[in-house]
């Protein structure tokens, strides 16, 4: 019988990192490492190797749920050629995943304290930012010609105003962002 080829420790990381997130978003920092070892079919010994310590492993989880590059490729995997509307309602399902991802893990993970001490790490919130605005900008170009706003103002604006808005459903926001609040 071939044995399958060995991790290398990065993957090994992605793998814990993986098991562990939705043990996170259910116990939060209480979650054990003897648990997080089950998930992911490892010995706990085996989750030191990986990592300095359970903070770094959250620290790991926080991360990786406020990782930007799949949120940003469905964003661009958006046709162009479909209606405005459209394009801003599939961007709307895609930006809302993403920040209920964040929320629940950062939520979950609030009395860690090298989470909540907001240690620097690569890219941060402002970064995160800019990229999904200049996506996001992307989507109204097509529609340069017939907008009373650039299409990066737009961005912008409809970025804030997703993450903003919880309790409006989305054909809704989508309709007051393109037709405003007053009837014609």
């Amino acid at each position: 019988m071939a044995r399958a080829p060995a991790m290398s420790p990065e993957q090994r990381r992605a793998m814990i990192v993986a098991a562990a997130l939705p043990l996170v978003v259910e116990h939060g920092a209480a979650v054990t490492t003897a648990q997080i070892a089950r998930a992911a079919g490892i010995g706990e010994g085996t989750v030191f190797r990986a990592f300095e310590d359970k903070d770094a492993l959250l620290a790991a989880c926080m991360a990786e749920a406020l990782r930007l590059d799949d949120t940003l490729a469905h964003i661009e995997a958006i046709p162009r050629d479909e209606p405005l509307d459209a394009r801003l309602l599939e961007a709307i399902g895609i930006l809302q995943g993403y920040l209920a991802r964040m929320g629940a893990v950062a939520g979950a993970l609030m009395q860690t304290t090298r989470v909540s001490r907001g240690e620097p790490r690569p890219g941060g919130r402002q970064e995160a930012m800019e990229k999904t605005a200049e996506a996001l900008q992307r989507l109204f170009e097509p529609d340069r010609d017939r907008l009373r706003k650039s299409p990066e103002q737009l961005a912008h604006a409809f970025q804030h105003l997703v993450a903003a808005t919880r309790s409006i459903p989305p054909e809704e926001l989508v309709d007051l962002f393109l037709n405003g609040a007053v009837q014609q």
